[in-house]
């Protein structure tokens, strides 16, 4: 019975594979893979999770990390706390650390204090940033049952700086970030499209010019929010009386940010690449080789119609899903108001696991790929 149990469903699953995935057999499978995916990495990174310790490519990052209440139903919230210091001796980095972990008391939540890698000025924008969030993330949703949609990040001062440069660099990943008391440097908001964004600076605070470029960087979120309606969320702050140190009224970023959960498959998407280049923003892949800074590409999901701009990329691989659309229908597709596709696209299991293998993130799994060409 077991060996005909096993030919069946191996028969069954090469069917499928054939005909495409319908909708329940594509959730099903996607449940299932998430499931073992993430019992393994429950296993295979419990010491790491222990220790405190990640190391990704000989840098390696510390972290403390306290719980507040209890967890709600639907799971606890994780906040990512990034300290201040910089360009300083370790001892410093080390106190500003040791000091983050005190901030912020976010109810329910599990709220964790990383130490930066490094010691440079840029130590919470360096490119190695984003896959130890990646990572730590990921962990805490497999060892202590975070809700992948309750993510947040924020942080002070040079923190403050880090969240201007990995919130919008990782956006898929946040439901809402907070900057406190840094400087954007380069930074630019076009990708914080879905992602509510708050700023907050002293109004004394104005070595490097944080109190009038913090402003500016408000005023730009202001023109964005205004010219699309229902995006680009945020809220801006200066404190009048406050220097570089704000005497935690920034705390009010907390609460403000637990109001929002992330949607991992928003209608539109703005993707400017940094100077740290990725791969994959929401629904939109491209190949990681071709990544360079300053590309862009607008991308709108209109019923069973999508539409992409962009004149930096020749290919764009479009990760689908029943969230975004209906996949038992038709779809169209056009590039620059060209029509470049238009048909049904199957739901597959390498779609599952390609999405997977990518990133460790069950409510982001694409079940159908489709790759599109500007002819």
């Amino acid at each position: 019975m077991k060996i005909l149990a096993f030919i069946f469903t191996t028969a069954l699953g090469i069917f499928a594979q054939a005909q495409g995935l319908s909708k329940a057999e594509a959730s099903k499978l996607a449940e299932e893979k998430w499931t073992t995916l993430r019992e393994h990495l429950a296993q295979d990174r419990a010491a790491e999770m222990k220790e405190r310790s990640i190391t990704i490519d000989g840098k390696t990052m510390r972290f403390l990390e306290k719980k507040f209440g209890d967890a709600p139903e639907d799971g606890r919230p994780l906040f990512i706390s990034m300290h201040g210091g910089g360009g300083a001796p370790a001892q410093v980095n080390d106190q500003q650390w040791q000091n983050q972990i005190r901030l912020y008391q976010p109810e329910g939540s599990l709220y964790i204090a990383p130490r930066a890698p490094t010691d440079t000025w840029n130590l919470w924008h360096e490119a190695h940033i984003d896959g130890l969030f990646d990572r730590l993330i990921a962990n805490c949703v497999a060892i202590h049952q975070i809700n992948p949609n309750k993510v947040y990040v924020m942080g002070y001062s040079a923190g403050g700086d880090g969240v201007y440069q990995i919130g919008p660099r990782m956006a898929d990943r946040w439901a809402a970030a907070a900057m406190m008391a840094g400087h954007p440097n380069e930074s630019k908001p076009d990708n914080l499209r879905n992602l509510p964004f708050a700023l907050q600076v002293g109004g004394k605070d104005t070595a490097y010019q944080r109190n009038t470029v913090t402003a500016d960087w408000a005023a730009q979120l202001d023109t964005l929010e205004k010219a699309n309606l229902g995006s680009y969320q945020h809220f801006f702050h200066s404190y009048p009386e406050c220097g570089h140190w704000m005497e935690l009224k920034d705390a009010v970023a907390v609460p403000w940010m637990l109001k929002h959960t992330r949607n991992p498959w928003p209608k539109a998407i703005t993707w400017l690449q940094d100077d740290a280049t990725s791969s994959r923003f929401y629904w939109l892949a491209i190949d990681a080789k071709k990544a360079k800074a300053g590309q862009k590409i607008d991308a709108r999901c209109d019923g069973q119609k999508i539409s992409i701009e962009t004149k930096d990329y020749d290919a764009i691989t479009l990760r689908l899903s029943d969230e975004l659309l209906d996949l038992d229908k038709e779809i169209t597709v056009t590039w620059n108001g060209k029509k470049v596709f238009s048909g049904k696209v199957s739901r597959s299991a390498q779609a599952i696991e390609t999405s997977l293998q990518e990133r460790a993130d069950r409510s982001s799994i694409a079940t159908a790929l489709l790759e599109v060409r500007l002819k």
